[in-house]
C-alpha cells in the first residue's frame, strides 16, 4: 500500500473511533442527539477508511507505470511444428514455464488509470500482466485448432479491476481497461522482452550480447 494511503487509513480509523467514543460519552450524559450524530460520523469515517484500505489491497500486485518499463522476459524454444515452450521471468515472482500451441506468442495486461482527482494521493497508472497464450497465424486454425491460454496474475483478495467494471460509481476515480495485447512469431530459440507503456504493450527480441 502506498505510504500516503496507509497514513490516510490510520487517520480515518483514529478519527472514526474517536467520534464513536465521543458518542458513547454523550449517551452516558443523556444526550441522544449528540450520541447519534457522533456515532454516525464515526461510522462514516470508518467506512471511508475501509474503502481506502480496500483500494490499497486491490493495488497489490500492480506496478506503477510512468514510462516504458520492462514487465517480463520470456525465453522461447520451439518443440515441434506449431508448438513451443515459454519460460516467463517476471520481477519478484517465481519463474513459470508454459507449453503453447501456435505460431506466435501472445501477451496482454490489465491497466488501471486513476483520474487526476486521486493522483494527489500518490495513485497513478498501474499495470499487471494478465495472460499468455499461443496464437496461430492462420485464422482458420485460430478458430478450430488447440487453444493454449494461461493466467499470469496471482490470486487477489480484492480484484480492483473487476470492481471498477462492475460499479459505475467508481468511474469518477478510476478507469479500468485492457492494455493492448501484443504478439510475435516464434521460429527459433530466443529471449523476448515484454515492455509496457501508457500507450500499450510491446514484445521485442533481445539482441545477442545484451
Amino acid at each position: 500500500m502506498a505510504p500516503l494511503l496507509t497514513v490516510l487509513v490510520v487517520a480515518l480509523a483514529a478519527l472514526g473511533a474517536g467520534s464513536i467514543l465521543a458518542g458513547v460519552k454523550a449517551l452516558r450524559r443523556a444526550k441522544p442527539v449528540g450520541f447519534g450524530l457522533r456515532t454516525l460520523g464515526g461510522l462514516l469515517l470508518l467506512s471511508l477508511g475501509g474503502l481506502v484500505a480496500t483500494i490499497g489491497a486491490g493495488l497489490h500486485g500492480y506496478r506503477a507505470l510512468t514510462r516504458e518499463v520492462l514487465a517480463a522476459r520470456i525465453d522461447v524454444r520451439p518443440l515441434g511444428e506449431q508448438r513451443f515452450q515459454a519460460t516467463v521471468h517476471i520481477p519478484d515472482r517465481p519463474d513459470a514455464t508454459y507449453e503453447l500451441a501456435g505460431d506466435q506468442i501472445y501477451v496482454d495486461a490489465r491497466i488501471l488509470k486513476w483520474k487526476p482527482l486521486v493522483n494527489v494521493l500518490g495513485l497513478h497508472t498501474a499495470y499487471d500482466l494478465d495472460r499468455i497464450a499461443g496464437r496461430y497465424g492462420n485464422i482458420d486454425q485460430e478458430i478450430d485448432a488447440e487453444r493454449t491460454v494461461y493466467s499470469l496474475t496471482g490470486e487477489r483478495w480484492v480484484d480492483l479491476f473487476d470492481l471498477r467494471r462492475r460499479f459505475a460509481a467508481l468511474s469518477p476515480f478510476l478507469d479500468a481497461e485492457y492494455g493492448s495485447g501484443t504478439f510475435v512469431s516464434v521460429r527459433q530459440p530466443a529471449q523476448l522482452e515484454v515492455l509496457v507503456s501508457t500507450s500499450g504493450l510491446l514484445v521485442r527480441e533481445v539482441e545477442a550480447g545484451r
